[in-house]
């Protein structure tokens, strides 16, 4: 990775058990991860940003303390519901999860027990847009040395 390249870090956490399983929902957020992450590269690279994955896992004796702590994913510092302005819910999970009332999304009147690529990837553009300034915040400098760029416009 060249120098100047900023880093969008995304940390994604999940249950594994002592064997090695992880639930449905959780595979399958990784697979969308895995899936969207070519794609992330291949996008943020002309914008000097390089995505990095974090995966960590949660032992079984920590996720039934905290079963809403397993399928998280932080972008940038941020928790994926606040990028995508969603809520977390719960519903029953599978046996690997013992029945414990797992992490749900829910962004207006859908819930996603395992979070789609296209939720990722979004979530992950919202937060690259951020670190070049593309917020449209007054006074961030964002278009001031563009050519043709009006400010305020």
């Amino acid at each position: 990775m060249p120098i100047d390249m900023k880093t969008l870090k995304i940390l994604w956490q999940r249950l594994v058990t002592p064997e090695g399983d992880t639930c449905e929902r959780c595979g399958s957020a990784h697979d969308a991860i895995v899936q969207v992450m070519p794609t992330l590269r291949d996008v943020l690279r002309p914008l000097g940003i390089m995505p990095v994955l974090e995966t960590r896992e949660i032992a079984l004796d920590a996720f039934k303390g905290m079963p809403s702590e397993s399928n998280r994913i932080w972008i940038a510092g941020r928790s994926i519901e606040d990028w995508l302005d969603a809520s977390v819910g719960k519903s029953t999970c599978c046996s690997v999860c013992g029945g414990a009332e797992c992490r749900t999304l829910e962004i207006g009147s859908e819930t996603f027990e395992a979070i789609p690529e296209q939720l990722i990837l979004k979530a992950a553009l919202l937060a690259a847009a951020a670190s070049l300034g593309a917020g449209g915040d007054e006074g961030s400098g964002c278009c001031v040395q563009q050519p043709g760029c009006r400010p305020g416009a």
